[in-house]
């Protein structure tokens, strides 16, 4: 089977067996994805990189001091990315 013909089958299976997928449009999918993007995904990156630099920090590291300012400059990031999406679409908007 030719990957065109593969492809095809593959988005037929989906729509059938996902309706509410196969009928969802593009700016629906997009919304979800910010969404999951600014509420999950930034804010364990925050944490994850604040965890990293502190032990960094507590192992006596050289670069400490640069990865807790790049932690928190990415927490601001990441906490703040919802008021910073709402600014960027107001804008557009």
């Amino acid at each position: 089977m030719s990957s065109k013909k593969q492809f095809l089958a593959t988005a037929v299976a989906m729509a059938l067996l996902c309706p509410v997928v196969g009928s969802a449009s593009v700016e629906s999918t997009l919304s979800a994805v910010q969404g999951r993007l600014i509420g999950t995904i930034l804010p364990l990156a925050a944490i994850l990189g604040l965890v990293f630099a502190g032990l960094s920090f507590v192992a006596g590291s050289a670069n400490a001091r640069q990865h807790l300012m790049l932690a928190m400059l990415g927490a601001a990031v990441g906490f703040g990315a919802p008021a910073i999406v709402s600014f960027i679409q107001g804008l557009v908007h």
